[in-house]
Order: structure tokens, then sequence, then C-alpha cells
């Protein structure tokens, strides 16, 4: 019988092909076959990796308003987003179930449900039984992404059992949102999920705080992506291309335990898949000394209110 308390774990530390959401999707597959094969039970992906990050706007004067470069990049950008309600990521869902793995992958998201024109950073959750059982939409974009993205709402703020483990995750900066962690952590979240687009300065001192407050595993998944990945059918890839550094994103996956420590340290520019296997008990041993949620929180003086409902501009009776 297999151990219910240990939990093995792939980190998908990817690049994608970039604003090609087709052939990242093929990429997205193999990697979780992949895992498969080697018996992880979870594979994490990195932030907004369908079709990917939005490199450009730091490079190509992203602030520049009522610009044309700007908008067709933009209409380029949404034209390869995910449409979860068009059977974009049917074939991955099916896949988990195939392969019984459940899955957290970072995609851009041009929903249905905000009228399928503005683009969302969402963190999506795929069961082993090959259904979606949460789309995270990013709170709070950070910086230039708002030139892009929308702001998210609560309804993704939702954790899941895995064995004896309960899942939970946010996008990027969001996870140095204290209330929007806490909101996960009174669900019962012991193992945290944080994506990344790729950055070793983002996860090499979060990831442990995260852990050390919580108590709880917390494995920090991060892309990658170098000035020869941009596909010349870019639009305005001259323009991309003359101020892009050699390096825009290069890693920084890692997993800390509950105690803070590393159990496997930030990786940084080397693509593949990386396995740990965790122990549950050791977030047992951790809570007994702290708590966040439990024996040393004071609900009679601190409390967090959560609006999970997910949010549209219009409603129908």
């Amino acid at each position: 019988m297999p151990n219910s308390n240990l939990l093995k774990v792939a980190l998908a530390q990817i690049s994608p092909v970039w604003l090609n959401k087709a052939q990242t999707l093929q990429k997205v597959e193999k990697s979780i076959s992949q895992a498969a094969k080697e018996g992880a039970e979870l594979i994490i992906f990195g932030e907004g990796l369908i079709p990917g990050y939005p490199f450009w706007l730091p490079i190509t004067n992203g602030t520049a308003w009522d610009n044309q470069t700007q908008k067709e990049i933009h209409a380029h950008y949404a034209r390869e987003s995910v449409q979860i309600e068009n059977g974009d990521l049917d074939a991955i869902t099916s896949l988990a179930k195939e392969k019984e793995i459940s899955i957290y992958l970072g995609i851009i998201e041009r929903p249905a449900d905000r009228g399928g024109h503005s683009l969302y950073c969402s963190l999506v959750y795929i069961s082993n039984e090959g259904q979606i059982k949460s789309v995270h939409r990013k709170l709070q974009p950070t910086f230039d992404e708002r030139l892009t993205w929308s702001p998210g709402d609560g309804h993704g703020l939702q954790v899941h059992p895995l064995k004896k483990f309960t899942v939970g995750g946010l996008n990027c900066w969001e996870n140095w949102m204290p209330l929007a962690r806490t909101a996960l952590y009174g669900l019962g979240e012991n193992l945290h999920v944080a994506v990344w687009p790729g950055a070793v300065r983002n996860t090499e001192n979060i990831t442990r705080m995260i852990a050390q407050e919580s108590r709880s595993f917390v494995i920090s998944v991060s892309s990658l992506m170098s000035k020869s990945d941009f596909p010349s059918d870019t639009p305005h890839l001259d323009k991309i291309l003359e101020n892009s550094p050699e390096i825009l994103a290069n890693g920084g996956s890692c997993i800390a335990g509950p105690d803070g420590n590393w159990i496997l340290e930030p990786i940084e520019n080397k693509e593949g898949l990386f396995y740990q296997t965790l122990d549950f008990n050791r977030v047992l041993q951790e809570r007994q000394n702290f708590d966040p949620v439990g024996h040393y929180s004071r609900p009679d003086v601190l409390r967090l209110n959560v609006n999970r409902e997910r949010q549209s501009s219009v409603d129908y009776e």
C-alpha cells in the first residue's frame, strides 16, 4: 500500500515556446508524461507559462499611450492566451486523469465570464481525476504587468486535498500579500505553491520565509527565458531584441521544509524536471510550537474576512 504521508513532487522549470499556445501546451504535456513516468504525484509549472510572461513591456516602452506597437503585441498576446471555456486545457485534464497526476499550471487566461477580451494571470489546479478544481486569477498584477493583465478576485483562493496534504497556491508577488497567505492558511494549507516568471532574486528569500511563517512545505517554481527564445514571428521582434538582455528569466525553483530550511536550493539557468518526496509528518512536528491559524492565533482580536465570489461586471437575472 502507498504511504499517504509521502508525496513525490516535480518542479517543471522550463521555458515556454513564447507566445505560442499550441506549442507550449505540447511542451507542458511532454513534461507531465515524463513526471508521471518518474512516479511524481504533483507537477508544478511557472507563472503564466502558457503562452508566456509579457517580457516585452519594460524593453519596448510599454507605458507609451495609444501606441500602435504596444497594441499589436498585446493583440498577439491575447490571441495566444488560454480560453478554458473553449477547451484549451482539455488535453491537459485528460492527461492528468490518464497519468493520475495532479497539476498546478500557470496560464494567461482570457475568460468569457469577464467579457472574453481582458487578460488575467491565472493559476489552475487540476486534480489527478482530470478535473479543474480552481482557477485563481492574480489579485494584483505587479508594476508593468498592469499594462497587460487585469486584477483578479478571491474566487480561486482555495485549497485541495492531496493524500495527507492540503495544497494551495499564489502567483508571484501576491505571495508577499500577508492576507492572501492567511486566507489559504485558514483553509488548512500545509503545502504552499508559489509560481514565478523566473528569477532567483524572487525565490531565494520568500520561499523560506513563508515556510517559517506557516510551518508548511513551500514549493517555488519558476520558468526560464533567454533572448534566443523569442520566436521569429513575434510582432516587432526587432524592437524587442534591441533592448533585450541575454537572460530574461533565470529560474530559481526550490523547496523549503516546514522548519524553513532548504530541501532543494534555488536552481539557476537549468531547464528540466526536479523531484523531491515530501513527508507530511514534518508538518505536524513543526506545528507543535507554532500554528498561525491554530493555537498561535487570537481570532477574538484579529480576524480576516475573505470574499470568494467570482466577480463580474454584469449580473443577469
